[in-house]
């Protein structure tokens, strides 16, 4: 990960430096890449969700683009839909889910980048969901009990 912000267009439906990761089924594109902040877009298809999980060192932020997500946040359910800007402060638990029957494209940040492009990278074709809570630990995303999903 380069220190200061790269000037330039990522286009739709690419990533940063041609880069994409499978996570757990879900698409997600690097979009701009830095020490400040770190956007990405995902690519959800219906029933497609990620747990609820805390970053104790990152501001987050999710604007959708098209669909819906239903969203965990601080043990309260919000949705959000197209045009919505979602607010995460860093140590608020937090998890997303598309609970419509359309897909769902959003654009997510987080400030700073952390160790999130690593993460990504190193959990892209992973299927075992226990070595991905692991994984995600050691890289500054703590993943609750499966019960804070409910």
């Amino acid at each position: 990960m380069a220190g200061n912000l790269e000037k330039g267009i990522t286009r739709d439906g690419h990533g940063f430096e041609g880069k994409q990761w499978n996570i757990l089924g879900q698409v997600y594109f690097p979009k701009a890449v830095c020490d400040a902040t770190f956007a990405f877009e995902t690519n959800s298809a219906p029933g497609q969700f990620v747990p609820v999980h805390i970053h104790p060192t990152q501001d987050e932020f999710i604007l959708v683009q098209e669909g819906e997500l239903d969203l965990k946040l601080d043990g309260q359910w919000f949705k959000a839909k197209a045009g919505d800007l979602v607010r995460m402060p860093r140590g608020v638990p937090h998890g997303y889910f598309n609970k419509s029957d359309k897909p769902t494209r959003a654009l997510f940040w987080v400030s700073p980048a952390g160790m999130l492009e690593e993460l990504f990278s190193k959990l892209d074709n992973l299927g075992d969901p226990e070595e991905v809570v692991k994984i995600s630990a050691a890289h500054e995303v703590d993943f609750l009990p499966p019960s804070a999903n409910d």
